[in-house]
C-alpha cells in the first residue's frame, strides 16, 4: 500500500491503543489493554499480533502503558519511549528490546518515519507524535493540559489528526469528581477540553486535511457530539465530518494517500 492509514482499539481512561500503517510496517502507539483484550481488538481490525514491528510509547499512564511489557516481551516486539517514561518503568521492561528517544529527533521503523514532539502533561517525560510515510502526515495529540507554539508548528500541514478533546469544561466543573481532580485534569498539564482542542484545531488545519477524530473523550465529563460540534465550528464543517475515538471499539481504518 501507498500513502497510511490508521485505526484506533480504543480511546479514553480505561485504554489506549492506536495502529498505524505504511507499506508492510505497523505500528500500535500505546496499548493500555490486557493480551486478550489487544488480541480481541485487533482482529476486529483484521489484524493480529505478530503484524506489530512495533509499539510506541507516548508517556507510563497505566491507560498508555498497561499492556505494553507483556505483550511486547511475549511477542518480540521492539519498544520505542522517551527516556523519562524509560526511568520511570525500566524495572517492569526486563527482557524488551526497549529504544530510547528524544523529544526532538525524528526516527523510523521501517516504512513508517516517526516524529515525536514534548507535550505539557503529569508525566516524566511525555511525547506525541507525527506519523508520515514521506509525503502524507498523521498528527496525533492526546494528554495534554495546554497547546504550544511548538505542538501547533509540528501539527501544522497534517493530512490526518487524532486529537484530543477529553472533557466539556462546564461537565467537568459541575462532576462529582474530587475538586483535586478536577484542578489536574483542567491544568496546563492535564487534558485539552472541547473548546481548546477546537481552538488548536483552528490554528492547524490546513487544506491537506482530510481526516479529524475525537479523542481520549471522558466517559462522564464529555459526550461524542460536545466533541463533534466544537472541532466542526473550528473548521465549519458538518459534525458528523469529525470523526470520534471511542472507548469500546476505537475507529475502523482510515486511510491517507
Amino acid at each position: 500500500m501507498s500513502g497510511l492509514r490508521f485505526a484506533s482499539l480504543g480511546s479514553g481512561s480505561s485504554g489506549n491503543a492506536l495502529l498505524v500503517q505504511s507499506a508492510g510496517t505497523v505500528v500500535m502507539l500505546d496499548c493500555g489493554f490486557g493480551a486478550a483484550e489487544v488480541n480481541r481488538r485487533l482482529a476486529r481490525l483484521g489484524m493480529q499480533v505478530d503484524s506489530l514491528d512495533a509499539i510506541i510509547v507516548t508517556h507510563e499512564h497505566g491507560d498508555h502503558i498497561g499492556g505494553v511489557a507483556r505483550i511486547a516481551r511475549r511477542n518480540h516486539i521492539p519498544v520505542w519511549m522517551s527516556h523519562g517514561t524509560w526511568r520511570g518503568l525500566e524495572s517492569s521492561f526486563d527482557d524488551v528490546q526497549v529504544n530510547l528517544i528524544e523529544g526532538h529527533a525524528a526516527f523510523s521503523v521501517g516504512d513508517v518515519h516517526v516524529e515525536p514532539f514534548p507535550v505539557p502533561h503529569d508525566a516524566r517525560e511525555p511525547a506525541q507524535f507525527v506519523f508520515s510515510d514521506g509525503s502524507v502526515r498523521l498528527g496525533v495529540l492526546t494528554d495534554t493540559g495546554e497547546s504550544t507554539l511548538h505542538i501547533e508548528r509540528t501539527l501544522a500541514a497534517c493530512d490526518g489528526m487524532v486529537l484530543e478533546c477529553n472533557h466539556d469544561a462546564d461537565m467537568l466543573a459541575r462532576s462529582n469528581y474530587p475538586a483535586r481532580l478536577r484542578r489536574r485534569i483542567s491544568s496546563r498539564v492535564g487534558h485539552l477540553d472541547n473548546t481548546a482542542a477546537a481552538t488548536l484545531l483552528s490554528r492547524v488545519a490546513g487544506s491537506r486535511l482530510r481526516h479529524v477524530i475525537a479523542a481520549h473523550l471522558s466517559d462522564q465529563n464529555n459526550t461524542p457530539e460536545l466533541a463533534q460540534a466544537a472541532l466542526a465550528g473550528a473548521l465549519d464543517c458538518p459534525p458528523d465530518w469529525i470523526g470520534v475515538a471511542f472507548q469500546d471499539n476505537g475507529f475502523d481504518w482510515r486511510e491517507l494517500t
